[in-house]
């Protein structure tokens, strides 16, 4: 029964009736009672700014916790193999 509400009383103050016709009306004025979407769109721009805040700081600790497992490889400095190929390849 809370799917339905009256946009016009009080939630607090709501109590729904079944009409002859085998809709919901409202008990205290009478009105049609109106169906309660199951996700409103406030819901949606709630999760996409939430994610948007959220998500970036995840990636950063997926790869935070990444580098301490397997540190990268501080050597810098190029093979020499890999130089004196290329040497031969421009030559």
């Amino acid at each position: 029964m809370d799917k339905y509400y009256c946009p016009y009383c009080n939630p607090k103050y709501q109590f729904q009736k079944q009409s002859s016709k085998g809709t919901y009306i409202c008990g205290l004025c009478g009105e049609d009672l109106i169906k309660k979407p199951f996700i409103r769109l406030n819901q949606i721009i709630a999760l996409v700014a939430a994610s948007s805040l959220l998500l970036p700081l995840i990636y950063t600790f997926i790869f935070l916790i990444k580098n301490q497992i397997n540190p990268p490889n501080k050597n810098y400095q190029a093979n020499s193999t890999l130089i004196i190929n290329i040497k031969e390849t421009i030559s």
